[in-house]
């Protein structure tokens, strides 16, 4: 049985709704996630290069388990168009069996 400490939910932010559905057919096909939510655009302020920069990004939401985080890792890096992109793994506290037991069989490290 799968427990929550194996998943991870991943955030990454694009910069349009194309590149976000390439990036999350990418994982789900490479199998390095189970499920990507796509969220709506938001609006992103943060400081790059010392300039305060307001942007439109796509937000995903990627469900994997700790085992293929670093291939999920270093696929983001090489498929994504930023030159740093916002990677981010948070580990859920709990979750249905059910569906921690699916997604562990969808990943395949």
């Amino acid at each position: 049985m799968t427990t929550p400490e194996n998943i991870l939910i991943v955030l990454c932010n694009c910069p349009d709704e194309n590149v976000a559905n390439q990036l999350a057919t990418g994982l789900v096909t490479a199998r390095l996630a189970a499920c990507v939510n796509q969220f709506a655009p938001v609006q992103s302020t943060y400081r790059w290069n010392e300039r305060i920069e307001i942007t439109q990004e796509v937000p995903l939401l990627i469900k994997t388990t700790q085992a293929a985080y670093p291939a999920l890792e270093a696929w983001l890096q090489t498929n994504h168009p930023y030159e740093v992109a916002e990677i981010i793994a948070l580990s859920p506290a709990a979750g249905l069996p059910a569906y921690l037991n699916w997604l562990d069989k969808e990943v395949q490290a």
